[in-house]
């Protein structure tokens, strides 16, 4: 039976991808940064849930050897966990930079160096690594998740090429607006990090915090990800790269076909 780590998973995609995988039949360790969350996560029927805070490598290292123990493998290691940060460049503080990129691309980071050795060892598996549209593309306002997710662009495709002749797989999503609390959290924490009074933005802020119950062209479900995990799982050779939505697709499309310039003035646009 296929054994699958998932970091994230107190809510959206990674409990979505949880229960998913749960019902086929797939041994699921689903894990969360909070102790309330992996209660939640085991009242859920996910008894093996346990807490990872991915910006603590002894807790990476203990989910890793508790798995372990347990199964004596694991085939499949998501790394889901992640927040957006929002605000205009020039409005985050360097240290609220350094933080989105400790969970987003540090903690993603470290999770992926410890499980490698496993997976060498084993002679198998398969890493997902969560990114995002934005990941391809930009989008103003989001100036510290934008990069956060070129960086893990960039490790995923070198790991790719490090891992040739392998049998482990690292495999990037682009996700696209997803049913989740994300946008949720990403306003709370421009509320708590971004000196909105003071800012030349704030009008664009008190716009887009009062826009937060709008509509999204495109969005999916959260479980919309999970049948790709899935996908992933079952495939003896998984594709590279899988784009999720619409917005996913039409945007990677734009990057490829538009210049520059015109591709702005279409971002300007939806930012």
């Amino acid at each position: 039976m296929t054994t699958i780590v998932i970091t994230g998973c107190s809510s959206g995609i990674g409990l979505a991808t949880a229960l998913y995988l749960k019902d086929k039949s797939i041994t699921v360790y689903p894990t969360a940064r909070k102790e309330e969350d992996v209660q939640t996560l085991k009242s859920l029927g996910f008894l093996h849930a346990m807490k990872l805070d991915v910006t603590k490598p002894e807790e990476i290292s203990a989910v890793i050897a508790a798995v372990l123990e347990k199964e004596g493998k694991i085939d499949v290691w998501f790394n889901n966990a992640g927040y957006g940060q929002p605000g205009a460049l020039e409005d985050i503080s360097t240290e609220k930079l350094r933080e989105q990129f400790e969970t987003n691309v540090f903690g993603l980071h470290e999770c992926t160096r410890q499980i490698i050795p496993v997976m060498r060892k084993q002679g198998y598996g398969k890493i997902i690594q969560h990114s995002s549209v934005l990941g391809l593309i930009s989008l103003p306002a989001r100036g510290a998740y934008n990069a956060s997710k070129y960086a893990v662009e960039g490790l995923s495709d070198t790991l790719r090429l490090e891992l040739k002749g392998t049998q482990i797989f690292s495999v990037l999503l682009n996700t696209g607006p997803i049913e989740s609390d994300f946008r949720k959290n990403a306003v709370r924490k421009l509320q708590e990090n971004i000196d909105i009074e003071r800012s030349v933005f704030k009008e664009g802020y008190e716009k887009n915090m009062e826009g937060t119950q709008k509509k999204v062209p495109f969005k999916e479900e959260a479980v919309a990800v999970a049948m790709v995990v899935h996908g992933i799982i079952k495939a003896d050779t998984p594709k590279p790269r899988y784009y999720i939505t619409k917005a996913t697709y039409l945007l990677g499309f734009l990057k490829k076909m538009l210049s520059t310039s015109m591709l702005d003035k279409i971002l300007h646009k939806i930012g």
